[in-house]
């Protein structure tokens, strides 16, 4: 499947699909609510482990540093892909080596987006193993250059404006079952998005910059940690 058309499909759900339920985005500056409860409560912090996905002619340090307990991956439009002969749009992005099929998990790091990333993934659930004609992802998240950093769903439903050049938390937790499952993402751990996934599948999570738009794009995270209950 060519990978840019989930920007423009992503958004809706499959057929008898469950209906996506959005809470009020959080607005740059603006005060929110306290939690009612950490979204972690109940979970156990589980080790992880990770491949690198970078373009396949460069080595890992032309497009990552990590220094200060952070995490920065970079990459450009003209990149080549992770594979040679490979089609699919240039990255740099930390491939989770915790595959599952069901069950709890949750994906947990502060995040940075310089401005100026414009038309990149920086976190995602792959579907690696799908029935066939099933999307590839169970869910993208997208930043854009609008309103000082749009932050989306593929590019649809809008998660969070005023997103450059400040750390935020971000939590995406993921209950997986042997038929439709429940993605919900946190902002600072408030709830902003709850969607139904697109059906089994084996799947990881990703992080990093993932390039569908044009020049350069950046992402930077700290603190990465993975939940299971």
């Amino acid at each position: 499947m060519d990978r840019r058309s989930l920007l423009r499909t992503g958004a809706g759900l499959l057929a008898g699909g469950a209906a996506l339920t959005l809470q009020p985005a959080p607005l740059a500056g603006a005060a929110t609510a306290s939690p009612l409860a950490d979204p972690t409560d109940g979970w156990t912090k589980t080790a992880f482990t990770y491949s690198w996905q970078k373009p396949w002619n460069l080595d890992l340090s032309d497009r990552h540093s990590y220094s200060g307990g952070v995490h920065r991956m970079w990459v450009y439009a003209t990149d080549e892909p992770f594979e040679e002969g490979n089609s699919t749009d240039p990255r740099t992005e930390m491939r989770w080596k915790n595959d599952y099929t069901t069950g709890d998990r949750m994906w947990d790091a502060d995040v940075y987006l310089p401005s100026g990333t414009d038309g990149a993934s920086f976190v995602q659930i792959l579907r690696t193993a799908r029935p066939s004609g099933t999307p590839a992802t169970d869910i993208m998240l997208n930043v854009y250059a609008a309103n000082g950093g749009t932050v989306r769903r593929y590019d649809g439903a809008v998660l969070r404006t005023g997103a450059y050049d400040t750390w935020f938390n971000l939590k995406i937790a993921h209950r997986a079952s042997s038929g439709t499952g429940t993605v919900k993402v946190y902002f600072d751990d408030s709830l902003v998005l709850t969607v139904a996934d697109r059906g089994p599948a084996t799947r990881y999570f990703k992080n990093g910059v993932y390039n569908h738009g044009s020049g350069r794009v950046e992402a930077r995270f700290r603190d990465i940690g993975y939940w299971t209950r």
